[in-house]
């Protein structure tokens, strides 16, 4: 692919829209490229290297893409994908049956990660809390790099949005991990019902568990009604 210059991405012309299945093995190699390794809760535990696969990882965006809520924006010039909202269902026995598959998986990082977004959901409840059956889950959101500064972050998620109010789900939830999907959030109408402090998620012997960077301070589960 030819590489685009810093004029040409300025004058960029940007199209949104679903995901369809055509485009998952893109999605994914944008995912390495853009994701994998600058999520917050995975850059503090050195969980991949930039461009390179994660199975676990993929396996869970390949599992929430074919949920069929997912979001994409592309470079209407170069056909490529830029950024991405991956969007699933979410029912009321997920959470104990990723835990106890998480339990089988041999990579210890991978575990520590997903095992605290499990149990932090789990103890919230948000099934009970909002009378609700079904929750859509934002769970990935991402933005290339040289594209960022744009508004494609909250672009995706107000999509992500229309996409769930369309097919009738009444909570929408996110778990922000970093400052700057806490920010997008939070300009969509998201409000935080948990947020638990870096610095004070420590193990056995006072270790912090994600010594995570600046500006990213906390894990914040964020919702937004659409009744």
């Amino acid at each position: 692919m030819e590489p685009v210059s810093d004029a040409e991405l300025r004058l960029s012309r940007l199209e949104s829209g679903p995901i369809p299945e055509e485009r998952f093995d893109e999605v994914i190699a944008h995912l390495r490229d853009s994701f994998f390794a600058d999520e917050p809760l995975n850059r503090s535990v050195s969980l991949c290297a930039r461009g390179q696969p994660h199975r676990e990882l993929e396996e869970h965006a390949r599992a929430t893409l074919r949920d069929g809520l997912s979001e994409m924006v592309l470079d209407a010039a170069t056909d490529r994908v830029v950024g991405v909202a991956l969007n699933g269902v979410l029912l009321p026995d997920d959470l104990s049956a990723s835990q106890a598959k998480l339990a089988e998986m041999d990579d210890a990082k991978f575990r520590r990660i997903f095992g605290l977004l499990y149990s932090v959901n789990r103890r919230l409840d948000l099934f009970t809390k909002y009378g609700v059956d079904r929750i859509f889950e934002c769970r990935i959101l991402s933005v290339d790099n040289r594209y960022r500064g744009r508004g494609l972050a909250r672009q995706l998620l107000e999509r992500s949005i229309e996409t769930a109010r369309a097919a009738g789900f009444q909570l929408v939830k996110e778990d922000a991990t970093g400052l700057f999907s806490q920010r997008a959030a939070e300009s969509m109408g998201f409000q935080t019902v948990c947020e638990l402090p870096y610095e004070e998620y420590t193990d056995e012997a006072g270790r912090v568990v994600f010594p995570i960077e600046a500006p990213h301070k906390s894990l914040k589960i964020m919702v937004k009604e659409l009744r």
